[in-house]
This record gives structure tokens, C-alpha cells and sequence, in this order.
């Protein structure tokens, strides 16, 4: 299994990006604005269209108010398996973001590794 894992400092309050990350309905509007295109939410499952075309549902798995952390997965043809994680952990006047991914096939991580680098730089963008 593959694990991918991005690691990024944000200049914007913990409980600010917390409360984006947790709106699970409006990752478009409130997390990457620019990165996702559109996201329909339908109960804890979100079809989320990203900026290249590609589409993909993403079911939410968990979320824990107290560590600042939430857990999805996604569940298509194309993947064996896939589990993600991303967590707010406050430090000095800003924070910083931890996103793991884990994915099988090994041979989809790098295309997985480079949207999230784009996730990234989309939250650098609305964050600071």
C-alpha cells in the first residue's frame, strides 16, 4: 500500500481551517476553492467534480471535533483501496494541515500525490 502524505503550514487560525476542513458539503467553497469545481453532498457522501474534469465520491468516514481531525474514504473501480485523513493541529499564531493518504494500486500514487500537492497549493492560496 501506498501512503501519501502532505505537510503544510497555514497562516490562518486552527479553529478557522477546522471549521472549513469539517463542512464536508462545501470542500469547493470553504477548504481548495479553485482545486474543486463543484461538490453535491447527498447525506455523508459527496461527489466532488475537481478543476481537471475528474470526478469522485468521497464518503465520510469520521470526524473528531477535539483532535481536528476527519476521515473519508473513496470507493471506485479504479481503486482497491483508499482512506484519507486530514487534521488542524494549532501552532504559534497559525496551524498546521497533515493530509495522509492511503491507496492501492501503488501504481495510481504519484497522480494521487499530484492532486494533492494542488489541494495544497489551493489551501495556501485561501489560507495564507
Amino acid at each position: 500500500m501506498a501512503t501519501i502524505r502532505r505537510e503544510i503550514h497555514l497562516n490562518a487560525d486552527a479553529g478557522r481551517v477546522w471549521e472549513a476542513l469539517k463542512d464536508f458539503g462545501a470542500v469547493d467553497t470553504r477548504l481548495v476553492p479553485g482545486f474543486v469545481a463543484r461538490c453535491e453532498i447527498d447525506g455523508e457522501v459527496r461527489t466532488v467534480t475537481f478543476a481537471n474534469g475528474s470526478v469522485a465520491r468521497e464518503e465520510l468516514v469520521a470526524t473528531d471535533d477535539a483532535s481536528r481531525r476527519l476521515v473519508y474514504t473513496i470507493r471506485s473501480e479504479r481503486l482497491k483501496h483508499h482512506n484519507a485523513s486530514a487534521e488542524v493541529i494549532a501552532e504559534g499564531r497559525g496551524c498546521r494541515f497533515v493530509w495522509t493518504t492511503d491507496i492501492l494500486p501503488h501504481e495510481i500514487a504519484p497522480y494521487i500525490g499530484s492532486q494533492m500537492d494542488l489541494g495544497v497549493e489551493a489551501m495556501k492560496r485561501n489560507f495564507g
